[in-house]
């Protein structure tokens, strides 16, 4: 704790904090600091205890994901209160348990938004890479129904769900495109230069564009 103290600056924690995550550490110092220590997962439950961001964020770095049992994962994620310590929570520790599923299915119908984001967030991974067994027609079903009108967080990962249905299934691109433009959800999303979009329509096309290696256009 002393160390990530030292490791506090101000300036990172003003900007930071414009998108909600109470710390002021470098990430890269945090990783640094991470490969240090390397996998140790009693102190990991112990700097989550603490209750500190940069803490937290420690903690999924250095824990076993696959030691957790799925009660202790379900009440880290209602803990996680900032986006990051939530963000890093489900993909570098969730995503590698045993209990991903399980939670997945729990998480997704959960009445608590920022709940149910980690939910879609996991399905998400699923249409990416393990989509044997799930629903696709029903997904987009939901996600036509239930888009525009959800908070930012289960919003976002919504919208990255419909985006990898778009891109990793061709039979289901042209519906995944339309539902896209119809909702216009993160149409205008501020977008760096050289950035892809968030705008689902643009992300697939983007996307299927570099996977099929093609020029990007002009």
């Amino acid at each position: 704790m002393a160390e990530l103290a030292a490791l506090e600056d101000p300036r990172i924690r003003a900007v930071n904090e414009k998108h909600g995550d109470d710390h002021g550490v470098n990430l890269g110092k945090l990783r640094a600091l991470a490969k240090r220590v390397k996998t140790q997962q009693e102190l990991a439950r112990e700097l989550w205890a603490t209750g500190d961001t940069a803490a937290r964020l420690l903690a999924t770095l250095i824990c076993r994901p696959k030691v957790f049992e799925r009660d202790e994962l379900d009440a880290m994620l209602r803990e996680a209160r900032t986006p990051k310590v939530h963000d890093w929570l489900v993909n570098y520790v969730v995503k590698k348990s045993p209990h991903a599923e399980a939670l997945r299915l729990a998480w997704s119908a959960d009445p608590d938004p920022v709940v149910a984001s980690a939910g879609w967030t996991l399905t998400a991974e699923r249409v990416a890479k393990r989509p044997g067994g799930l629903d696709l027609d029903g997904l987009l079903d939901v996600i036509e129904a239930e888009l525009k009108g959800a908070p930012d967080r289960l919003q976002w990962a919504m919208n990255s769900c419909l985006a990898q249905i778009g891109i990793e299934h061709a039979g289901h691109r042209a519906r995944a495109v339309a539902i896209g433009e119809r909702l216009e959800v993160l149409k205008d999303y501020p977008t760096p230069p050289g950035c892809t979009s968030p705008f689902a329509p643009a992300w697939i096309a983007e996307m299927v564009r570099r996977q099929a290696g093609r020029p990007a256009p002009v």
